[in-house]
């Protein structure tokens, strides 16, 4: 089947890719295809490597069955599943999470717990409401069962789990035949014994989820939600990735984790809810990886797509946390740090009873998507507006192989701009800078917030819909450098080909730092490289290739907040969180130190991408002009690849690739640089 994907000429360093797929020393001679996938909310990206060339691919999602839309684009690629090195990046997990469309869930405790997830931290949503409305429990009363198996902080016993306990659960479960099982006892993660016990009655048939092995730290409310959404959810995503799997036989599958790292398909299945931000931990790895290139090491990111706006920080690596959120409920487990708001290119807009215009967040998402996409949407949206602007041309979307049809755009966004009286381009620049108004503020939130001066740091945007806000929002933090990416439109997708096999555990030690017997955190830390180790040598890693990384989480006795430091030993360890906690809250105390939590990150070397600097475009080959509500005069439409090999550009212009359109704002120029990447500078 002829592709209808763009060939690029871009080229990798043979032996850094081989090293993902151990098996495959030499892609070329052994016909290996390496293929990176995110699927979105809208598209989903296919970026694909098959020994020479890049190719890049966008296809309409399909939410009700999203590996349709990964086999459809793969055979629209004309590619043998056997041949393919497949890494993955899914929103099974968090649509799941955030439809709240789980599976039928018992949650088994110690007696006098089964409220536990009901009460959770007491946190009030709204502060000031003295009659907030109740929010439905995550686990029915009815599917809260209690239990013996009760231990101490100290690991010892309180109370035995008995036969007759593991006899009593057996017959509950029968009767409420869950489809899976969360098992959160307390402290189970000094010793997980009682909560094996537990797991050995349960029938083979149901998922199973133990917070000893989810989540093996303190806290027991994070980790019993975290636990029960890894239950909750872990049959979708099984039964999601075997279909996969099914249709793809012979494809070597991994799948990305929220951490930045991959794992293989089976353990992908065990642990979903280390796949909540599997998709925008992609584009974090490919938006470090471009700044590396463009010798950019602090950025702020900002990722549009179709339905949401994901934005992050990178100071030379990327920030993880381990107090993440989805939806309403804490993810303990490692997470990349980002923001996410409802503002995408099908961002809905529309006019409350007082007259008033919002953007956001319910979106038109890819079925039946805006309604300059034909396929029967009604409502405006972002990418409508942008269209009526001019911002967006309706014969170059998606490199000319989808037709945005105007009069429907114009349509759409006539039934808000009637109301108050506005003309449709009116009605259309005020849905973009409502838009803009909300991923700003979502920028403020991960830079200024925390005391970070944006100003210092470059804005890096991708998503298919990134580079025509660029501008606008780079001026609304006062930041003078912006980045685009080459395939800023599919960069999630690049990313999962330079993302590492990774695993991240940890274990919760809770002692003074100077009291700490040092051998006995090295035998603690051992004990996790060696699980991680092993995990990582089962997917086909040499040990001899496998990274190990130790950290600890710090705290002056007293708080309840940790920071991470790197671990060497414990005069080394207090000093680094006494720096970290000065530089985070502006002071340091004099308290003793605690040791909490024990991290292990054992990974393979980061693979590294050799873009390729051929020029590939003419130089000075410009589109005709075009009229852009606002601009006085016609402005410039420039093909990307022809930007190559000039000076700067000078905005207002159009700029556009096969995954993607940048507008170019007044006061701004842009050039590229030898990999395709877009360098835009602030005119003074």
């Amino acid at each position: 089947m002829p592709s209808r994907g763009i060939i690029l000429k871009t080229s990798f360093r043979e032996s850094s890719i081989a090293e993902k797929f151990p098996t495959m020393t030499n892609p070329t001679q052994h016909s290996a295809i390496f293929l990176g996938i995110d699927t979105g909310g809208t598209f989903t990206d296919f970026v694909l490597y098959d020994g020479a060339t890049l190719r890049i691919h966008k296809r309409l999602s399909t939410p009700a069955a999203p590996e349709q839309a990964i086999l459809n684009g793969i055979a629209e690629l004309g590619i043998d599943p056997r041949q393919l090195r497949l890494v993955h990046g899914s929103t099974v997990a968090t649509n799941a999470v955030l439809e709240g469309k789980g599976m039928r869930t018992a949650f088994i405790t110690n007696r006098g717990f089964k409220d536990m997830l009901t009460i959770g931290r007491q946190a009030r949503r709204e502060l000031y409401n003295l009659q907030p409305m109740p929010l439905p429990p995550p686990v029915a009363a009815e599917l809260c069962l209690e239990t013996g198996g009760r231990l101490d902080a100290d690991g010892g016993v309180v109370e035995p789990l008995s036969a007759e306990d593991l006899a009593t659960l057996r017959q509950a479960l029968q009767q409420i035949k869950p489809q899976s099982v969360a098992i959160n006892l307390l402290f189970s993660f000094r010793d997980d014994r009682f909560e094996r016990a537990i797991a050995d009655i349960i029938p083979p048939e149901v998922f199973i989820s133990r917070s000893s092995e989810v989540m093996p730290e303190y806290r027991e409310y994070e980790r019993g939600i975290t636990t029960w959404l890894n239950a909750w959810i872990g049959p979708l995503v099984q039964t999601y990735l075997r279909k996969l799997h099914t249709g793809l036989p012979g494809t070597a599958i991994a799948v990305m984790q929220s951490s930045g790292d991959t794992m293989g398909i089976d353990e992908a299945g065990r642990h979903a809810v280390r796949m909540l931000l599997s998709g925008p931990a992609g584009g974090l790895a490919g938006a470090r990886f471009i700044g590396a290139r463009c010798e950019r090491q602090r950025l702020l990111t900002f990722d549009m797509g179709g339905t949401s706006t994901d934005v992050a920080l990178i100071d030379g690596e990327i920030r993880l946390t381990g107090e993440g959120q989805i939806g309403p409920y804490p993810v303990g487990v490692p997470m990349v740090d980002m923001h996410t708001i409802g503002a995408g290119g099908g961002s809905i807009a529309q006019v409350d009873a007082g007259g008033l215009l919002h953007v956001g967040p319910q979106s038109a998402g890819a079925d039946p998507g805006p309604a300059c996409y034909g396929r029967g949407g009604r409502e405006p949206t972002v990418t409508d507006a942008n269209l009526i602007l001019g911002r967006l041309l309706p014969d170059h979307f998606l490199g000319g192989r989808m037709h945005l049809d105007t009069q429907a755009a114009r349509a759409a966004l006539a039934r808000i701009a009637a109301p108050p009286g506005l003309s449709v381009e009116e009605a259309a620049l005020g849905v973009v800078r409502i838009a803009n108004e909300h991923m700003a503020r979502a920028l403020r939130m991960i830079s200024v917030q925390r005391g970070i001066d944006p100003r210092r740091f470059t804005l890096l945007s991708f998503g298919g819909a990134g580079g025509l806000h660029v501008c606008a929002l780079a001026e609304a933090l006062n930041m003078n450098q912006a980045v685009i990416p080459v395939h800023a439109g599919v960069l999630s997708a690049l990313g999962m080909l330079v993302a590492p096999r990774g695993r991240r555990l940890s274990r919760t030690l809770n002692c003074l730092l100077a009291a700490v017997d040092e051998q006995t955190v090295n035998n603690e830390f051992a004990a996790l490289e060696q699980q991680g180790i092993t995990a990582l040598r089962q997917e086909g890693i040499a040990a001899a290739d496998i990274r190990v990384e130790r950290s600890v989480d710090l705290r002056y006795r007293g708080q309840s907040t940790t920071l991470t430091v790197p671990w060497q030993d414990g005069a080394d360890a207090a000093a680094a969180f006494h720096h970290a906690h000065d530089i985070h809250y502006g002071h340091r105390l004099d308290l003793p130190v605690e040791l909490v939590n024990l991290r292990v990150a054992t990974r393979e070397p980061r693979p590294e991408l050799a873009l390729s600097t051929a020029h590939t475009g003419a130089e000075g080959a410009t589109a005709a002009d075009v009229r852009i509500y606002g601009v006085a005069e016609p402005v410039a439409v420039w093909e990307r690849t022809a930007l190559r090999g000039l000076q700067y550009i000078k905005g207002p212009a159009l700029i556009t690739d096969t995954v993607s359109t940048t507008f170019l704002a007044a006061g701004w120029r842009c050039r590229s640089d030898d990999y395709g990447n877009l360098l835009l500078d602030r005119q003074p």
